[in-house]
């Protein structure tokens, strides 16, 4: 062997060696699982762009937001009109969109989002309900009773803290009760690893200062003396969240109180809930074409939004859930 032939034998045997006992750049980590579990709410039904499948889940709703911040491995299963019941621990056949206007024959049912829950994931937020003690059943009264009485009195307040129906919304908040701990309690079974935060509702009616009656675009014809008593039923329900999450040892993620003064009687961009009919928010032109009811409201607005967060007010929730999420996270780490 020539000397130069010599001399690079050794030195690759050198580069060989000193490659070997170089130590290796650690693999990057794996993104943490996160699944995402709830109603409208956590969808962010109204905001471009949403899917078109029934459930009007938006790609601008906080689950999406939060895992784009966190890079995290997201599954979203939130939909509208989802009930803790019928839709989290069990199948749901009623679906409401957007799209507002089914098509032939329906959306077809989806399945108990609870499936989506599996030994692997790492961190789970669950949002749900107000659906399950029907508020959205509840609003209506009041904007027919608010039509009644021509803006005045407390109708709706006196209908549900009565009788029958109070009775009745006492019946279903103790099933709501139930359905939430047997919900969190079946999260933990199928993933007792994961992270956990319940996620509770913004405020969408925390102050009637800057409501008109008959004014379509916030509360329509929903009088001014019921509005506390709308808030006082979302707090109810908020609360009992905090509770089950309190004792099921899971995150509870406040976003009442930092959007008090941001509810549906805000105006211009202090406003981040929408109206009974309102014009859509979110990056694109997806459009909601309204129903025959929708078009008869007289108000400008694109489609029928019926109090939900905006995109600014999702991405206040985003906010919220994304601090939850970033502490869960690093206790898994």
């Amino acid at each position: 062997m020539t000397r130069l032939a010599l001399t690079l034998a050794t030195a690759a045997a050198a580069a060989l060696f000193a490659t070997a006992l170089a130590p290796r750049a650690p693999a990057p980590a794996a993104p943490l699982s996160y699944v995402a579990l709830g109603d409208s709410y956590s969808a962010a039904s109204w905001v471009r762009p949403w899917n078109t499948d029934g459930c009007g889940r938006s790609e601008q709703d906080y689950p999406h937001q939060a895992a784009r911040r966190l890079k995290l491995k997201l599954t979203d299963v939130t939909c509208s009109a989802a009930e803790v019941g019928a839709g989290l621990l069990g199948p749901q056949s009623e679906l409401k969109g957007p799209p507002s206007v089914a098509p032939p024959g329906g959306w077809a049912a989806k399945p108990a989002q609870i499936r989506a829950v599996s030994a692997s994931t790492d961190l789970v937020t669950v949002g749900a309900g107000g659906n399950s003690v029907g508020f959205a059943e509840i609003v209506e009264t009041c904007v027919k009773q608010g039509l009644v009485s021509f803006g005045t009195g407390t109708p709706c307040t006196d209908h549900y803290t009565r009788g029958e129906a109070a009775s009745r919304l006492d019946s279903r908040f103790a099933a709501l009760e139930a359905d939430f701990a047997a919900l969190l309690k079946e999260i933990r079974t199928r993933a007792p690893r994961a992270g956990v935060a319940v996620v509770g509702y913004p405020a969408v009616v925390d102050q009637a200062a800057g409501c008109g009656w008959g004014s379509w675009n916030q509360l329509g014809t929903v009088t001014k003396g019921d509005m506390p008593w709308l808030d006082t039923l979302e707090r109810r329900v908020n609360t009992l969240l905090r509770d089950q999450a309190r004792r099921s040892g899971a995150a509870y993620v406040d976003t009442y109180a930092s959007s008090t003064g941001h509810g549906v009687c805000a105006t211009g961009e202090q406003r981040w809930m929408y109206g009974i009919k309102d014009s859509l928010t979110g990056p694109g032109d997806q459009s909601d074409p309204p129903s025959e009811l929708c078009r008869s409201i007289p108000a400008r607005g694109e489609a029928c939004t019926v109090l939900h967060p905006n995109l600014r007010g999702a991405t206040h929730q985003a906010d919220r859930v994304t601090e939850a999420l970033a502490g869960l996270g690093a206790r898994r780490g």
